[in-house]
């Protein structure tokens, strides 16, 4: 079961919604308003979240974007107006599905089923990521090569796993700053990026000064394993 946060202004229809999906046996947490929304968002993990479009003091996708910098759980949109304009712009920020008002609570629980069926399936696949004779192992937080392990401190091991689940993907100095070190890459010295990367190849590569598993894109950051499979 799950943990799901609704934000949605209509009293009724959020009670409505967390009396239903309480008896399907999940914990659900319901707010108000974005402010509200937004305070359970730093106090609380989430698995799956319902966000109405229009909020009293904000709106869905600006919290959308604001959830995207912490969490890849799911979102579901709740809105009245599914123009094709508005749906775009939910895509965008980072929500995986709509749903029209006014809808059927069957309807809603089919989707919430496929969106948590989709992210516990993703989750069994991820949960260990192979590339070549390097492992790691995400549940254990271990990193293996060639069978033996290789001790990583904290930092080493979130830059890495950042870097492996986005494999093939150019990322900028300042998103891994940002996203790694969760601070504004305003306030850390760069310097300290490349230390860390140098001190992971020094650990995982054959070869520190011709690495295959994180590359320097010269002038813009770094990409993981572009040739491996």
């Amino acid at each position: 079961m799950a943990n799901i946060l609704i934000v949605e202004d209509d009293y009724i229809l959020n009670r409505g919604i967390q009396i239903a999906l309480k008896k399907d046996g999940h914990e659900v947490v319901g707010a108000y308003s974005f402010f509200e929304g937004v305070e359970f968002l730093v106090k609380m993990q989430f698995d799956l979240f319902l966000l109405d479009i229009n909020l009293p003091d904000g709106n869905g996708i600006a919290f959308c974007k604001k959830l995207r910098e912490k969490s890849s759980s799911p979102v579901l949109f709740l809105t009245a107006n599914d123009t094709e304009e508005e749906m775009l712009e939910g895509y965008e920020a980072g929500c995986d599905d709509y749903i029209a008002k006014p809808f059927s609570i069957a309807v809603l629980r089919k989707k919430i089923q496929v969106l948590l069926k989709r992210i516990n399936s993703e989750h069994k696949k991820k949960s260990i990521l192979q590339f070549g004779d390097l492992e790691i192992d995400r549940e254990q937080m271990i990193v293996r090569k060639s069978g033996e392990e290789v001790h990583l401190t904290g930092k080493e091991y979130s830059l890495l796993e950042y870097l492996a689940l986005r494999q093939g993907k150019v990322l900028t100095r300042r998103v891994l700053l940002e996203q790694v070190w969760d601070v504004d890459s305003n306030f850390i010295d760069e310097n300290t990026l490349s230390v860390h990367v140098r001190r992971l190849r020094q650990k995982l590569e054959k070869d520190p000064k011709n690495p295959v598993y994180i590359v320097t894109v010269f002038g813009i950051g770094y990409i993981f394993g572009k040739e491996l499979p």
